[in-house]
């Protein structure tokens, strides 16, 4: 990873931000700037330099992994050890990033820092660099997709009815860690029958019914990224208000990604697929936004919802991932990830969408 590079662009950042100096703690933004995959670190960019604070356990870690930065190792709490160097260097305004910071924690850095220090809140400055992904990233990404999409066309295998929704969702993330997957993107989502109205239905004991739809969301982390997929198959033969159901959220999934090209608003990649579900009077049962952004999180901007005005350009990965939940019916949900390029997208789950229905004996 260019580390080296993303702390120069966010140097420039800072700058333009008026800041004298930056506190990063949160995992996700030390992993993208720095390399640090541990459980507690402290990046401070203070006086032109980047100096890396952990603990007496990642010595080792840090030595190997952080780059771009000094490895200090701190013999107690790191913000109070963070401070000491801000007592010495000519830093009158500090960033912090506020959105992912406790009040406890900001408390402490007010505290720890020397006086005549005054702290700036900052919302989302890592993450706007990071929304953009470059070439190496884009790799790692497409990987996890095709490892993901792998996993499940395996674990689908045993959807049939009687089996329990938690012995699909093993099976998926078994055959995960065994192709080398660090762990699973999030949770894994098995919702069949009555229990795919659930948008968020993780798996149950439940066993999978004689009939009905089943919702599987699924997404494996490898390399640090992550990925993330949803397919709904049919167990049993598929009636006609189901299939005009399936195709209504496949029609919106399709002209969803239609419209995905640089420039294009969130919002109105979300207003494309919500006028399709409209049209099919569905719309009252789509009750989540559009999609995400993906990389070392699951959940990242930009947020494709109603209204959302970020743009979107090339780089961006995102998902397109329209459903309907009916109460006391079932749900259906079709997801893709989705990177955007310089003129328009490209579809990165190669699993198919055509409605699969499992005939029961």
């Amino acid at each position: 990873m260019d580390c080296l590079g993303r702390q120069k662009r966010f140097q420039q950042t800072l700058g333009e931000q008026k800041l004298d100096a930056f506190v990063v703690t949160h995992a996700a933004n030390l992993r993208y700037l720095c390399g640090y995959t541990g459980s507690n670190g402290l990046l401070l960019f203070v006086d032109g330099r980047r100096l890396f604070f952990t603990d007496g356990r990642y010595i080792e870690q840090a030595h190997e992994e952080v780059k771009g930065a000094r490895v200090v190792i701190a013999r107690g709490p790191l913000l109070p050890e963070a401070a000491k160097i801000l007592a010495k260097a000519k830093s009158a305004r500090i960033g912090f990033e506020a959105d992912l910071t406790s009040v406890a924690s900001a408390e402490q850095m007010k505290r720890a820092a020397p006086k005549g220090v005054r702290w700036k809140a900052t919302t989302g400055l890592v993450m706007r660099q990071r929304m953009i992904k470059d070439e190496e990233e884009l790799k790692l990404i497409r990987q996890a997709v095709k490892l993901g999409a792998r996993v499940y066309e395996e674990a689908a295998r045993s959807i049939r009815p009687g089996v329990s929704e938690v012995e699909v969702a093993g099976k998926l993330e078994f055959a995960a860690r065994q192709a080398g997957a660090d762990g699973m993107s999030f949770e894994t989502i098995v919702a069949a029958g009555k229990r795919g109205a659930l948008p968020h239905g993780r798996a149950s004991g439940q066993p999978i019914p004689k009939r009905g739809f089943v919702v599987v969301d699924s997404g494996v982390i490898l390399r640090g990224y992550c990925s993330d997929m949803t397919r709904t198959v049919h167990v049993g033969g598929a009636g006609r208000v189901e299939r005009r159901w399936y195709e209504a959220v496949l029609e919106a999934q399709l002209v969803g990604l239609a419209a995905v090209r640089p420039g294009v608003m969130a919002g109105e990649v979300d207003e494309a697929v919500r006028e399709v579900l409209r049209k099919a009077n569905l719309d009252q049962y789509f009750t989540h936004s559009t999609g995400h952004g993906v990389g070392l999180e699951i959940h990242e901007p930009p947020r494709l919802g109603t209204k959302q005005e970020e743009r979107l350009l090339p780089g961006m990965v995102i998902t397109i991932e329209p459903g309907i939940y009916v109460a006391g019916r079932g749900g259906i949900r079709i997801e893709d990830m989705v990177a955007v390029t310089e003129t328009g997208c490209e579809v990165l789950t190669p699993v198919t969408k055509e409605l699969i229905e499992i005939e029961t004996s």
